[in-house]
């Protein structure tokens, strides 16, 4: 197998310890190691204590900039076979720039979630009336498709996107590809590494608090679901936590109404494995929650609503409940924290839903499979995408030039 040049552009540095799209980058990176490839992440964010060692990784770190013509240099130094932008934002910065200096480097854009999507239920759960449509066709929608459109492949993380792109926005299908989170298979010997359902206790949320869904859940679980499950299980706590907590996450705590905000999670998976069930009453988002699988791997059961639990099961029962109304949130809740033949099954599946869904087994090698085909068949698989080419050659121009005038400006 032909040994490949890849690099990835972040829009940040990964942080697989503070979000779930920080550890899927640190997947996609792995995968990619995969047949003695050389990997490059270049990016031009500052790093935080929480970064990624990628050079203990094996791959090599580069500090690019915004605007410069110095990227045009290393990039056409570097020669890469694929090009992988992290999020529409790192794509509208750089594309032009690899098709450039790199015209014939597969470009392949990871969504993580569609933005426009998250930001359309965002909108529409400040009226609390049902979902507008409408807000689907926003200036980020424009912007987020026509990086969709440029890009010569995009990772798609939940099925439900991929139909509305394929069928709302008449994405050829060729161009995407479904490619979940790519999990180890939960066995015999990590089941019974698990704590059990005695020796667990409490409620819990997590989330990074830079992601607005995550806040948004933490307030009303404090206002609508947690005031009225302490009335039923008055010596049970709730127990927050999340990267990146403000001061507003931080006033919360109330020690008097056993509310607990804890902050950041070094080990998160070691900390969701000692409390019982999972609350994620999510009201609006995207994507996959990578909460979700953590509690899978840990065997904890949880309570989500539609939006929270969307696309991530199938046809597979949820591991625990699915519930909209706050009433019935606190009802199921209160069930599967007391009854422990419901939280056994409850558990078994989430093993169920990890080892059928999200096993790295059955993804990765076809993924890298369809990665080589394109390469090796790139210029038939853009003349298949020809709207891709126009909007490539046009709409990215005006990108181009105010990039060109900005460099031009600080040069002074």
């Amino acid at each position: 197998m032909e040994k490949q040049e890849i690099l990835f552009i972040g829009l940040v540095w990964p942080e697989p310890s503070s979000s779930a799209a920080g550890f899927r980058m640190v997947q996609l990176l792995k995968s990619f190691q995969k047949n003695d490839n050389t990997i490059t992440f270049a990016s031009a964010a500052s790093k935080s204590p929480y970064s990624a060692d990628l050079v203990a990784m094996g791959i090599n770190e580069v500090e690019i900039k915004l605007n410069d013509a110095s990227f045009n240099d290393f990039v056409r130094d570097l020669k890469p076979h694929i090009v992988v932008f992290d999020r529409f934002m790192t794509e509208e910065q750089y594309s032009w720039r690899v098709a450039q200096e790199c015209p014939d480097a597969v470009r392949i854009l990871d969504t993580e979630d569609l933005h426009f999507l998250r930001h359309a239920r965002q909108s529409n759960a400040k009226n609390g009336e049902q979902f507008d449509q409408t807000l689907l066709y926003s200036d980020i929608a424009k912007r987020e498709v026509a990086a969709i459109l440029r890009s010569d492949i995009s990772l798609i993380i939940s099925e439900l996107e991929m139909q509305l792109l394929t069928n709302q926005f008449a994405i050829n299908p060729s161009t995407l590809y479904y490619l979940p989170f790519l999990e180890e298979e939960i066995d015999e010997a990590c089941i019974a590494s698990w704590k059990t359902y005695e020796n667990r206790a409490d409620f819990m949320f997590i989330g990074n608090f830079i992601h607005e869904p995550n806040w948004n859940t933490v307030q009303y679980l404090k206002t609508e679901i947690w005031p009225l499950l302490r009335k039923q299980l008055p010596k049970v706590s709730l127990n927050i936590y999340g990267a990146y907590p403000s001061q507003k996450v931080l006033q919360l705590n109330n020690p008097k109404e056993r509310f607990f905000v804890h902050g950041r999670a070094d080990h998160a998976q070691d900390t969701m494995s000692r409390h019982r069930v999972l609350l994620a009453p999510i009201q609006f988002g995207a994507g996959v929650k990578g909460k979700f699988i953590d509690a899978m791997q840990t065997g904890t059961p949880s309570v989500t609503t539609t939006i929270g639990a969307e696309a991530m099961s199938g046809d597979l029962p949820w591991n625990g409940f699915i519930a909209n109304e706050p009433q019935l949130f606190v009802e199921k809740a209160i069930e599967l924290y007391n009854n422990k033949t419901i939280w056994l099954e409850a558990q078994q599946n989430g093993i169920t839903i990890i080892n059928q869904r999200y096993s790295r087994t059955r993804f990765e090698d076809d993924f890298l499979m369809t990665i080589r085909f394109i390469k090796a068949q790139l210029q038939a698989h853009r003349q298949q995408n020809f709207m891709g080419q126009l909007l490539l050659h046009h709409s990215l121009l005006s990108t181009k030039y105010l990039s060109l005038w900005i460099a031009e400006k600080n040069k002074k």
